[in-house]
């Protein structure tokens, strides 16, 4: 990749969807000749494939992705047994693929749980594939394709799932940023960071609802390209966007379908089913893709943008919602096809109200009734817990979550520790708040798509916690795991900055001439100097604290040492 194409990653492309004083001069986006568009409407509508030599990228992606991927699997089986809410999530997972439902193997009856079914289906995946063992109940199952530690199974598909993560987000990366090596640190910060990479190897749910979600985003930064370039074709063939109806928008077949935005609704069903915190995106996808379509309008020279992007995109919209309530419906079938469920059957449960044994709805109205049910668990949970936090908090690393702790085991000093602490990595997560607040200057500045996207998504997953903390619900510092990647392309954003300053304006007469060549070639060479050096300290911060983030027996003084806010940490 040449330095050009890496410079760009602040400014490429154009700042924002907004015409600018030079697009209103350029006037119509076509003067009717094919293939005719001025260039500051082609520069608008360009893409990142342009650009980006695709052999290198993914190479650069490979060794990010290789990084992740060791950091995550080695030793994945320690340490032994279940750990924190494993206990829950594990047994519910080998209940779901021995009898497709979530099943109380003690007391043999269906597990009444308050979490959709999704995750625990793919962390059954990995106890079906490496085995399962349960001391209480005394089930040992060997795996069906490698018998392996039974930690390694249940905590195999969380692993695969945060790899896959960083693999995203560093596609994600390049994407907006239009720079493979921006999109390389994307990846690489999340891959070095402690609270990602715990959840990556904890059987929770919180790392497969972060991944739905970011997939989700990918598909529809993908689907915004590809709704640019469907116009782009359509102007170079000839057509006129100042035309009313039809005639001004391009040719809509079924190979013009928003595809990605499609597939964005049924990550986005994935996502709720896994947990229903997942809600909180769509809205803010939903207003992302209006605005997009907006921009892309406006770049073109449509009247009525507005009013045509509204009557356009209504439609996939909705599509795209039905698409992710499917999905969602779907992902309960061992519940709805079975009768072992909890709630499932109206004649077991003669004191729960609402249920129905009809043929056909009897199972959706039974359904309706659960989710009730559990909604009802979720906005009276206000038990007192020692890890629960604030969302305030969460940013500030203010209540980590210790997963795990021991005291036994020789390190040769009197005394002992091992601990597996939910922490993030304190130099990148105390980077979050100023990253977000330059963000925002910057977006509004250069008005750029990119700062927006960022930032709605960060909100989309913190906000939300915001409004249940007035009524002092019981929650805990993984509820913002999904925010996470989207935080740390904020920071990306700030850095890609710092690297490649806006493009100047052309002078005024008799004003000083802009900045030579040199000179920006020179601020870039400085601010790749400090992305790079950022970037290795938060490496260096993460192999301080890689001993608290996997459980390793250490002196309880070097423990101690890692507690840096005193009691806080503990």
């Amino acid at each position: 990749m040449t330095s050009a194409s890496t410079a760009q990653s602040a400014n490429a492309g154009g700042s924002a969807d907004e015409p600018t004083p030079a697009d209103r001069a350029a006037g119509p986006a076509t003067s009717g000749g094919r293939g005719r568009i001025p260039a500051i409407v082609r520069r608008r509508l360009d893409t990142v494939d342009a650009h980006l030599g695709r052999g290198q990228a993914w190479l650069a992606t490979g060794v990010v992705v290789v990084i992740a991927a060791i950091l995550r699997f080695v030793g994945l089986s320690g340490p032994n047994g279940k750990i924190f809410d494993e206990i829950y999530y594990a047994r519910d997972a080998y209940g779901l693929i021995d009898r497709g439902v979530e099943w109380n193997y003690k007391d043999n009856g269906p597990s009444y749980v308050v979490h959709p079914p999704l995750g625990k289906w793919l962390i059954g995946l990995g106890e079906w594939a490496f085995g399962y063992q349960d001391a209480e109940t005394r089930i040992s199952v060997p795996g069906h394709l490698v018998t392996t530690a039974p930690e390694f199974g249940w905590r195999f598909a969380a692993a695969v799932a945060g790899t896959l993560s960083v693999l995203l987000l560093v596609r994600i990366g390049r994407r907006m940023f239009r720079s493979t090596t921006l999109g390389c640190a994307a990846g690489l910060l999340l891959a070095l960071d402690g609270f990602h990479f715990v959840l990556s190897r904890t059987a929770l749910l919180d790392i497969f609802l972060l991944l739905f979600v970011l997939a989700a985003f990918g598909a529809l930064v993908l689907d915004r390209d590809a709704r640019r370039r469907r116009w782009t074709r359509a102007l170079e063939a000839g057509l006129d966007p100042s035309l009313p109806g039809r005639a001004g928008r391009p040719p809509s077949t079924w190979r013009d379908w928003p595809w990605w935005r499609l597939a964005a609704g049924v990550l986005l069903g994935c996502a709720c089913a896994v947990k229903w915190s997942g809600l909180y995106f769509v809205p803010a996808f939903a207003v992302l893709v209006l605005l997009w379509e907006v921009g892309v309008r406006r770049s073109a020279g449509v009247r009525r943008p507005w009013r045509d992007a509204l009557l356009d995109e209504l439609p996939w919209l909705l599509a795209a919602g039905v698409l992710m309530v499917v999905t969602y419906v779907l992902t309960w079938s061992g519940w709805l096809l079975g009768d072992d469920g909890y709630y499932r059957l109206a004649s077991r449960y003669p004191n729960a109200p609402g249920l129905s044994d009809t043929p056909v709805i009897g199972p959706l109205i039974n359904l309706w009734e659960y989710h009730k049910a559990a909604y009802g668990f979720h906005t009276q949970l206000d038990d007192p817990h020692k890890y629960q936090s604030w969302p305030w908090q969460w940013l500030l690393l203010g209540r980590p979550v210790a997963f795990y702790w021991s005291g036994d085991g020789n390190c040769g000093a009197p005394s002992c520790a091992s601990e597996i602490l939910l922490l993030g990595t304190p130099l990148l997560w105390w980077s979050f708040l100023p990253a977000l607040a330059a963000t925002v200057w910057l977006g509004l500045a250069r008005r750029d798509w990119r700062a927006g996207a960022i930032l709605l998504s960060a909100a989309a997953g913190l906000l939300p916690w915001f409004w249940f903390a007035l009524d002092g619900r019981t929650m805990f510092s993984f509820y913002a795991a999904p925010a996470v990647p989207f935080l740390v392309l904020a920071v990306v954003y700030v850095l890609g900055a710092i690297i490649s300053p806006a493009p100047a304006p052309a002078p005024a007469v008799g004003t000083a001439a802009p900045p030579s060549v040199e000179d920006t070639s020179d601020r870039r060479l400085v601010g790749g100097i400090i992305a790079g050096a950022y970037v290795l300290l938060v490496a260096l911060c993460f192999g301080y604290f890689y001993p608290i983030f996997v459980g390793r027996l250490m002196a309880y003084a070097d423990w101690s040492a890692r507690m840096w806010l005193d009691g806080r940490w503990i």
